[in-house]
C-alpha cells in the first residue's frame, strides 16, 4: 500500500500493525509450507531417478532381445506372433493430497486371458519370448514412474507459486507495512511535538499577561 494513501492517525497506525502481524504470520506459514514441499519434492525426485534407471535398463534389455528376434525372424512372423495379445491392462486414476497438492495415484490392473505367451513357440525365437516377458514385468514400474513424474511436476509448480507468495510478502508487503508504520509514527511524533510546543507558547503567553 502506498504510504501517501494512508492517513497518519493512531487508528490507522493500529490497523497497519494488525496487517503487519497478519502478513508476518502468513509469511511464516507459507515459508514452512514451501520448506515441506521442497522436502517432499526431493524425496519424490530420488524415487523418480531410481525408477527411471530401472525402467530404462529393463526396457533396453527387452528391446535388445526384440532386435535380435527381428534379426532371426521375418517381419511377417513377428507381426503375426504379436497380433493377438492375451492380456489387457486398465489404469484407474485417483488423487492423493500432499501438502495441498492433489497428486495422481495410478492403479494398474492386468486382465489375463491366458498366462502363456500370445503365440505358438514353433515359429518364434527364444529372444522374442524374453522380450515379451520383460515388457510384461516392466509395465507396472512404467505406470509407477508416470505417477511419480506427474507428482513431481505438480509439486514443482506449487513450489514456484508458494515461493512467489513468500517473496511478495517478504520483499513487498511486509516492508511496505513497516515503512508505513515508521512514517505514521514519525508524523504522529511531529504532531505531538508541535502540540507540546504550542501549549508551552500558550502557557508562556498566559504567564506574561499575569
Amino acid at each position: 500500500m502506498p504510504i501517501n494513501n494512508v492517513s497518519p492517525t493512531r487508528m490507522e497506525l493500529s490497523n497497519q500493525k494488525k496487517r503487519l502481524k497478519t502478513a508476518s504470520r502468513g509469511h511464516k506459514l507459507l515459508k514452512d509450507k514451501q520448506d515441506e514441499l521442497v522436502k517432499k519434492f526431493i524425496e519424490l525426485i530420488k524415487i523418480n531417478q531410481s525408477l527411471r534407471i530401472e525402467v530404462e535398463n529393463e526396457l533396453n534389455s527387452a528391446f535388445s532381445d526384440f532386435v535380435v528376434a527381428r534379426a532371426l525372424m521375418s517381419e511377417p512372423a513377428v507381426e503375426n506372433a504379436l497380433s493377438f495379445p492375451v492380456q489387457t491392462a486398465d489404469v484407474k486414476i485417483s488423487k492423493k493430497n500432499i501438502m495441498s497438492v492433489n497428486t495422481p495415484v495410478f492403479k494398474l490392473t492386468i486382465n489375463s486371458i491366458d498366462n502363456n505367451l500370445p503365440y505358438g513357440l514353433a515359429q518364434t525365437s527364444a529372444q522374442l519370448d524374453f522380450a515379451v516377458r520383460k515388457i510384461r514385468q516392466v509395465i507396472e514400474k512404467m505406470v509407477k514412474l508416470a505417477e511419480v513424474e506427474k507428482s513431481c511436476q505438480l509439486m514443482a509448480e506449487e513450489i514456484v507459486k508458494t515461493r512467489r507468495r513468500v517473496n511478495a510478502l517478504e520483499y513487498v508487503m511486509i516492508p511496505n507495512f513497516q515503512e508505513t508504520i515508521r512514517v505514521i509514527k514519525m508524523k504522529l511524533d511531529e504532531a505531538d511535538r508541535s502540540t507540546r510546543i504550542n501549549l508551552m507558547k500558550i502557557k508562556s503567553m498566559v504567564q506574561k499577561t499575569n
